[in-house]
């Protein structure tokens, strides 16, 4: 019976310190996997070189305004980039539009976030809504910066029930647009008077005679060089974490707006007469049909925390071959790659960061290739798309914590451009969708919506833990464990009490959607593996592969035993392989970060990714 063998080594010609100077250079075929291939320059090279430019460098000691200012100097700094209608292209590009947040998330925030309002959210919905009737001039050539106003006060998650307000004025032809409560106040659009003059789309339930027609989106002028228009009430809310964003509370007194405000499309249009038409049968199909760039801007958000924790492992592999500790020897110095205690925990990061960057680009793929009028379809990719932006957001927390740590007291100054990244990835979290939320609603779904598993049963008597496809299937099992839970808990709940039986249900369900996340890296690291034709890079990417899914297993050995998909002697194999597999992989460690491609301008800028940080400290 073979339980282990041992991981294969990957050749090296290795100086002290674990730096191997072969490999350091030969990240090509890892840059063009882990960037789109062949569309590489198209899909990512006009943003690497943007934040290349001396403008997106690390500004000290502004004022949380004059980082928001700044913000929005940047954001017309991407806008001169796309340049007039191809504004309106890089919305309907997914590929481009994720990568646009991949690349400014980690030099500027605020920027990342202002950017998926006024593209993904705001020019995305007109133009997804008859918007080639419009004029958009204005808006693509940033004369005025687009909002999104959405949640309320009182209705974050469940913003369906939001309650501001458009009626219909039968006599004029138009709405009128108003706040009927506190609650009902849009919170947190980026609506004050920093950065010029704005125009929102605004979510309301659409008053017709009395009765409401759903939620439609309505394109409301908020200011002009003047201050804020009549009816238009805003009020700065106090400074939060994170990169910081002219955020606010804003709500409408009497906001009267023209017959063509109202965003139609086939699921909600008004006759001359006032009468909707609507290829939906009802208000909340009709509201998530007019919210409906949200989906999309769960994929912007995952690629701008994606990015942020390729830049924080850069910046903290790049200082552990830097920074020297007392060696055991008196007099001698070695580097931090010397412990494993460290280089343990940046490379098991490093595999998470492979798989969620993989993970993101067949998502994206999956998004591009579906059929929006299939139904089936839709709701599956909608619902992967859910999954992933959960697991990669919190991924990416975890890892710029860890990076933040393995760098000490120097990542905590924001010049060494890892103080922030954490907070800003909390912003990520909560957008577009609270992760807890979406991953429940997945979970609801998931439960019976598909049969989780491998395709074939795993044979643990033959098989040992340097099989990528058993480690894959292990994964598969663990989903089918916590299927089969939730599955029966949802059946044994009390009946005639729903939330009872969800609560029954719910903890077993969002294990399951954690593994089905998993499963889905899995597959998108393995088809990377696949993809490679070098033998050096495949054999680097198996190695870092088997990582991730070694240590993405040990929490779940006791159910694996327990269902007999492993053996007592895997159990105690797993160790070994994992530090096995960490140490065939050390002397790579900078190699697999220099596929990450950052500009060297933003490393430069970078004190402690620079072996001179010593004296640049303080300068």
């Amino acid at each position: 019976m073979l339980q282990h063998a041992e991981a294969p080594s990957i050749s090296a010609t290795s100086r002290p310190g674990g730096v191997d100077e072969h490999t350091h250079s030969g990240t090509e075929e890892l840059t063009r996997l882990l960037f789109d291939g062949d569309d590489r320059e198209r899909v990512h090279g006009e943003w690497r070189r943007l934040i290349a430019a001396d403008a997106f460098a690390h500004r000290p000691g502004l004022s949380p305004t004059e980082r928001t200012e700044l913000s929005y100097e940047r954001l017309r700094l991407v806008n001169d980039t796309v340049a007039g209608a191809g504004a309106e292209a890089l919305t309907y590009d997914a590929r481009r539009l994720a990568a646009l947040h991949e690349w400014t998330g980690f030099v500027d925030g605020g920027v990342c976030t202002l950017a998926s309002i006024h593209y993904n959210l705001f020019l995305g919905s007109l133009l997804d809504h008859d918007g080639y009737r419009r004029d958009l001039t204005a808006y693509t050539a940033m004369e005025r910066t687009g909002t999104f106003l959405c949640t309320e006060l009182a209705h974050g998650n469940d913003v369906a029930a939001l309650e501001t307000v458009a009626t219909l004025d039968p006599e004029t032809g138009g709405f009128v647009l108003d706040t009927p409560n506190p609650g009902a106040r849009k919170f947190m659009p980026n609506t004050s008077l920093t950065g010029g003059p704005k125009t929102a789309v605004v979510a309301a339930r659409l008053m017709i005679d009395g009765a409401d027609q759903g939620v439609f989106l309505f394109l409301t002028p908020l200011s002009d060089a003047a201050g804020h228009l009549p009816g238009i009430r805003v009020r700065q809310l106090p400074d939060r974490t994170g990169t910081p964003v002219d955020h606010c509370l804003t709500s409408f007194e009497g906001v009267r707006l023209p017959r063509e405000a109202m965003l139609e499309a086939a699921h909600g249009r008004l006759d001359k007469d006032g009468r909707l038409s609507s290829n939906l049968g009802n208000r909340r199909k009709r509201f998530l049909r007019s919210v409906g760039r949200v989906t999309l801007g769960k994929l912007c958000m995952s690629g701008g925390t994606l990015g942020m924790a390729r830049a924080a492992l850069a910046i903290a592999v790049r200082y552990a071959h830097h920074r020297e500790v007392a060696a055991p020897k008196a007099g001698e110095r070695i580097p931090l790659t010397a412990h494993r205690s460290h280089t343990g925990r940046l490379l098991r990061s490093l595999g998470t960061a492979y798989a969620m960057t993989f993970l993101h680009r067949a998502v994206l793929d999956r998004w591009a290739e579906h059929d929006p009028t299939d139904a089936g379809q839709r709701d599956e990719v909608e619902r992967l798309i859910a999954v992933a932006k959960g697991w990669i957001t919190w991924q990416a927390r975890d890892i710029t914590i860890e990076a933040r740590e393995r760098c000490g007291a120097q990542g905590l100054f924001p010049a060494n451009g890892l103080a922030d990244l954490p907070l800003n990835i909390e912003g990520g979290i909560t957008a577009e969708g609270d992760n807890l939320v979406i991953w429940a609603k997945a979970a609801s779904e998931l439960v019976f919506a598909h049969e989780a598993g491998p395709a074939r049963e795993p044979s643990p008597d033959v098989a040992d833990l340097t099989d990528l496809g058993f480690l894959r299937d292990l994964h598969a099992c663990v989903e089918r464990v916590w299927q089969t839970r939730a599955r029966a808990a949802l059946r044994g709940g009390p009946s005639g009490d729903p939330i009872g039986r969800w609560n029954e249900t719910s903890g077993a369900a969002l294990d399951m959607v954690a593994a089905h996340a998993r499963v889905a890296a899995a597959d998108a690291f393995l088809a990377a593996v696949a993809r490679a034709t070098e033998p050096r890079t495949r054999q680097l990417l198996e190695q870092l592969a088997r990582l991730f899914l070694l240590h993405e297993l040990r929490p779940h050995t006791g159910d694996l035993l327990a269902a007999g998909h492993l053996t007592p002697a895997h159990v105690e194999a797993l160790h070994p392989a994992t530090e096995q597999t960490v140490a065939a992989l050390t002397p790579h460690l900078l190699t697999l970060v220099d596929a990450f491609d950052l500009p060297p301008e933003f490393l430069a800028a970078t004190p402690i990714a620079n072996a001179d940080y010593l004296e640049r400290f303080g300068s």
